[in-house]
């Protein structure tokens, strides 16, 4: 029994040292514009820009497939700062992919939710909690007010509402320019 035990153990060792140089020896190096566009998105994973979340539509940026007003939760300031980013000229929102709104985040009417777990699937972020025929409820800090629940809801106990603004909400609605102060 210890001989086996003994044999597992340096089997384990051997294969988490084969797997860690494998690691290293074989990084692949993602490109770094694309964690810079990736950074400056919403983090929605709304999918309303054609693309299944914010890394995929920050990969079609960097590689020219996608234009830079596509995002609909970033608004213009978004494709302000993409457009400051990749050195071309600013485009104000498409609308054919949406219209900004406030940042909002879901809430389920508990009273009314039948358990079905539809949301839960359609939820990009696992955001929302619940059991299949229990009532189900929204971790509002984890929301990213993507949405993407409100369809597939059969008794639409779900509804979007608006954060109220404060220290942490508050965005400033003029551009912040470089001032340059003379010695």
């Amino acid at each position: 029994m210890i001989a086996a035990l003994l044999v597992m153990a340096g089997l384990a060792i051997v294969l988490g040292a084969a797997l860690g140089f494998a690691a290293v020896k074989y990084k692949v190096e993602e490109d770094p514009i694309v964690e810079k566009i990736d950074a400056i998105l919403p983090q929605t994973q709304c999918g309303q820009c054609g693309f299944p979340g914010c890394k995929p539509y920050a990969e079609a940026i960097a590689s020219g497939q996608a234009d830079i007003n596509q995002c609909p939760p970033g608004g213009d300031d978004g494709a302000r700062k993409l457009a400051e980013l990749m050195g071309v000229e600013f485009k104000p929102l498409n609308a054919e992919f949406g219209t900004p709104k406030p940042k909002s985040v879901a809430v389920i009417d508990e009273a009314t939710c039948i358990g079905c777990t539809l949301c839960i699937q359609a939820c990009p972020v696992d955001a929302i909690l619940g059991a299949a025929k229990q009532m189900h409820t929204i971790i509002a800090k984890e929301c990213t007010g993507c949405e993407l629940c409100l369809p597939p809801c059969p008794v639409d106990c779900i509804t979007m509402e608006p954060l109220a603004e404060n220290v942490n909400t508050w965005k400033w609605k003029y551009p912040i320019v470089n001032l340059k102060v003379a010695p």
